[in-house]
């Protein structure tokens, strides 16, 4: 398998619920004016506390400060796992299985501290870029490395980047136990051709600035033990589109726009995390992905500012004893 370090350096942001106004311009800009924009890595994920924004250096450029903006204060590199001259596919359901052992389980055993970002099309792993040098020395055994470099991929071995790669050499660590939530409405997650994103501009910048009436906002409230959530997440990376929301938020979008896999498969929803996780502890999505890779059960998986996803088949809620509690 082959590993690509892609050619984007990203900044993980967070915008408060009552701040969203401020930031509605930029945002507008960079989901649908593309040729006003040089940003090529957008992502944005509304939770009941927050919305988590992921992009390029170029688009965080359109964010301006405020009171109402956290900036996590690293850079991060996407990696993305290509097997057989294709990119691990989302629409084959099997999302981040797929790359738990491989590539999730190796970094946390080196205590890399890992942001990830399912998407429609493939899996995201975001990790730091001060620790690129960990990563590379730690997969490099099981992979074709490969960087991104002007639009090329040029092999790794191509690259003056062997000198100073070494393992963390840190001492393993008691896991953090963290509690998880398992909402009640389903997922799914559709991708749609970006030509046809101005036909549902209304409806997505309804969903997005506009959906929380008084009564909704009073039900998410994060200090409740929700049945239902609100998710929402749109990313445009490289031209490609993904979306992912429940099964109500769905229904307000024309069904012949959005495509999903062929057998059209619900998702159910694990929340990890009681309070915010941070981002320097190590090791929650392995903790999470190596017990569904071991039971063959796929799953998708979003990182956010405060909280992460996991989108398993309904059939594993199953798992829920098995999976109450997990370590990052």
């Amino acid at each position: 398998m082959d590993l690509h370090i892609l050619d984007h350096r990203l900044r993980v942001t967070s915008i408060s619920k009552n701040g969203l106004v401020n930031f509605t311009h930029p945002l507008i800009k960079l989901i649908f004016l593309r040729n006003r924009t040089r940003c090529k890595f957008f992502s944005l994920t509304e939770t009941p506390e927050n919305y988590t924004v992921v992009l390029d250096e170029e688009g965080f450029k359109e964010l301006q400060p405020s009171e109402h903006l956290k900036v996590e204060g690293s850079i991060w590199l996407p990696l993305n796992v290509v097997s057989n001259g294709n990119a691990s596919s989302s629409s084959q359901a099997v999302g981040v299985t797929k790359i738990a052992k491989s590539v999730i389980a190796p970094l946390a055993q080196q205590h890399v501290s890992v942001f990830m970002l399912s998407t429609y099309q493939t899996d995201f792993i975001l990790v730091r870029e001060k620790d690129l040098s960990i990563v590379i020395s730690t997969l490099e055994e099981e992979f074709n490395m490969y960087k991104e470099v002007g639009g090329e991929s040029v092999p790794m071995h191509c690259l003056d980047v062997s000198n100073g790669l070494q393992k963390n050499g840190k001492e393993a660590m008691q896991p953090t136990v963290h509690p998880v939530l398992i909402p009640q409405n389903q997922f799914c997650v559709m991708s749609l051709d970006p030509d046809t994103l101005p036909s549902i501009a209304t409806t997505l910048i309804d969903v997005l600035f506009y959906s929380n009436s008084p009564k909704e906002d009073a039900q998410s409230s994060p200090s409740q033990d929700l049945d239902c959530i609100k998710f929402f997440s749109f990313s445009l990376i490289d031209g490609y589109i993904s979306l992912v929301m429940d099964t109500e938020a769905q229904r307000q979008f024309p069904a012949d726009l959005l495509f999903t896999s062929s057998s059209g498969e619900l998702w159910r929803m694990v929340r990890i995390g009681g309070q915010p996780l941070g981002f320097d502890e190590c090791g929650i999505v392995a903790q999470i992905s190596q017990p569904l890779a071991d039971s063959d059960i796929s799953a998708y998986y979003i990182s956010t500012f405060s909280f992460d996803h996991a989108l398993v088949s309904p059939a594993s809620h199953l798992l829920r004893t098995e999976l109450s509690t997990f370590s990052r």
